[in-house]
């Protein structure tokens, strides 16, 4: 008796199926957008860089996945939320440097195509991108019996912007007593699951709300503050994922001390110090603690890009300040008082 492709374990008509689909179901900053010569459905996409308006363009590329949070999503069957969980850990990368995404493309593989579940990630991937101004332009879903069990399936998301070199954002601008501004976080984000899944083991299900919250987009709100009379008073940036709050360290220069003022850490995360007894600095440096994204900002306008995210109905707070100090070689975090144990 032969054995076909099928009977292995791979529907190419499923697939086929799929990529029919997100052809009639595309994204609308797809639609009409004229940069894209070429995209779904062939061997690769063309995008047409046309970037007149800037003295000197940069390609900004990023990558992530989602981590172990894809074990929830195969168990609650929530894949739409996990698909904006791809899309935030790229984009919200890429903004950090200044830049506006242009273009993405999403990795899926899996033990056995369900088209259903498939095509509910796809319309995560698809919204997120259009909430983010972000052409959704290819990608390759691989079904692979063997390699998965059950609904197991993992993701991977690419993303690809541009920023005016002149205009990008980083440690080089960053000056002594500059404010950090902090974005919240719409909760636990895509970090730190293989923790959270061992503490809420027991009751996973009472907390299925609190942890399949997909992370926040930051793009419109961040690239219209770039966009406004405020941009020049912007020095860095830090997207808070693995690491936390540490992150910032990342976009400041060697000769600089963090100093973190209190925050009302959500409950969540108290909890998950709670059931962990995780010290204040283990726990901020595993989880974002409700802290998704932190601007360094001058200090003569840190009370003006406040009102700004006010203004966007982004919940946005003064977390800190830097201070200069050329005895250290790499930056330094002070926590605050009580926060050290």
């Amino acid at each position: 008796m032969a054995i076909d492709y099928k009977k292995s374990g791979v529907d190419i008509e499923a697939g086929d199926q799929l990529v029919d689909w997100l052809k009639q179901n595309p994204a609308k900053t797809n639609i009409n957008n004229p940069n894209i010569v070429s995209g779904i459905g062939g061997f690769a996409s063309l995008f047409k860089a046309d970037f007149k308006d800037m003295e000197s363009p940069c390609l900004v590329s990023c990558t992530d996945g989602v981590g172990t949070k894809i074990k929830l999503a195969t168990q609650f069957k929530r894949y739409r939320e996990v698909a904006q969980d791809l899309v935030a850990m790229c984009v919200n990368d890429m903004i950090c440097a200044g830049a506006r995404p242009l273009f993405f493309l999403d990795y899926y593989s899996c033990g056995k195509l369900i088209l259903e579940d498939a095509k509910e990630f796809l319309t995560g991937v698809r919204l997120a991108c259009e909430e983010s101004d972000c052409a959704l332009i290819g990608g390759e879903t691989a079904e692979m019996p063997g390699m998965y069990s059950g609904g197991d399936f993992d993701c991977a998301g690419f993303s690809v912007g541009v920023v005016d070199q002149v205009k990008a954002k980083g440690k080089y601008l960053v000056e002594d007593d500059d404010q950090l501004i902090a974005l919240a976080s719409s909760g636990f984000h895509s970090n730190g699951f293989s923790l959270l899944r061992k503490l809420f083991s027991d009751d996973l299900e009472d907390w299925q709300e609190q942890l399949m919250t997909p992370t926040a987009l930051y793009v419109k709100p961040v690239l219209k503050l770039l966009d406004s009379d405020l941009d020049y008073s912007i020095h860095a940036m830090a997207h808070i994922t693995g690491g936390g709050i540490k992150n910032i360290a990342r976009v400041v220069p060697d000769s600089t001390q963090i100093n973190i003022k209190a925050w009302d850490i959500p409950p969540a995360f108290m909890e998950v110090k709670k059931r962990s007894g995780l010290s204040y600095p283990k726990l901020l440096e595993t989880l974002n603690c409700g802290i998704g994204y932190v601007l360094v900002v001058g200090a003569d306008k840190a009370d003006q890009v406040l009102q700004f995210f006010k203004t966007e109905g982004v919940q946005a707070f003064n977390v800190g300040s830097l201070t200069n100090d050329i005895s250290l070689s790499s930056p330094k975090l002070n926590l605050p008082e009580g926060w050290n144990e």
